[in-house]
């Protein structure tokens, strides 16, 4: 069973965090709310997140502090943070969000399909990303000595390993192409599609790695493996 991704939603208005959810219910994917900045960050303390949905103006910490915060963290300074405002008070404000870290900013009252749609593809980027680091583990593992078999729960020579370690990939890869090609159709956020080039140099970087331990190849098994920062 896939796992599915952990969306944070944060807002010091309960109507705002249920429009959200009603918005977003269609991702089937795990809603959290957090009604002020100092509880996303605890939130943030135990959980992985696929994107964070964070209202500029909030009692207490707003959303900027919030978002300092979260970028100051090692952790967490690289999930993508989505600003809402209800107010707009031209290009610097505006400016000041992306400067805070975000990779948009969106005014209230905003179009639902829209916001669906821009949170859809940080959920899909996510999720592969999760798929490299189970591959990139698996192939650890064989590296180490043989325990991929348990890994995958069977009893596969180290070949037969290699050739359903690849396939898996393969899958990946096929899966990665695809959406960076709906990236480019849609004329998507640069921030999305910077996110999903970035995905895709990982995954070059596992199957050189793949490659290098098939036989035949002239490797000694040290083949290195991509970074999964």
């Amino acid at each position: 069973m896939v796992q599915k991704a952990k969306i944070l939603l944060v807002d010091d208005r309960p109507e705002n965090l249920l429009a959200l959810e009603a918005i977003l219910s269609a991702l089937d994917q795990t809603l959290v709310r957090a009604s002020s900045g100092e509880e996303a960050l605890k939130a943030l303390l135990t959980d992985d997140f696929a994107v964070i949905l964070l209202d500029v103006q909030m009692p207490g910490m707003d959303g900027f502090e919030t978002a300092a915060h979260i970028k100051r963290r090692e952790r967490t300074r690289d999930i993508p943070i989505i600003f809402l405002t209800a107010i707009n008070h031209g290009p610097h404000h505006t400016f000041r969000g992306y400067a805070a870290g975000a990779v948009d900013y969106i005014s209230k009252p905003f179009d639902p399909w829209v916001l669906r749609a821009k949170v859809s593809v940080f959920v899909e980027l996510y999720m592969k990303n999760c798929q490299l680091r189970e591959q990139a583990a698996l192939l650890r593992l064989q590296l180490e000595g043989g325990g991929g078999k348990a890994a995958l729960g069977d009893t596969k020579e180290p070949a037969g390993l290699l050739a359903e370690l690849s396939a898996r990939l393969a899958a990946v890869e096929e899966q990665a192409e695809a959406l960076s090609k709906q990236l480019d159709d849609d004329a998507a956020d640069a921030a999305a599609v910077a996110t999903a080039a970035h995905l895709e140099r990982k995954l070059t970087g596992l199957r050189r790695a793949l490659d290098a331990l098939e036989p035949g190849t002239g490797s000694n098994g040290a083949a290195s493996l991509p970074s999964q920062s």
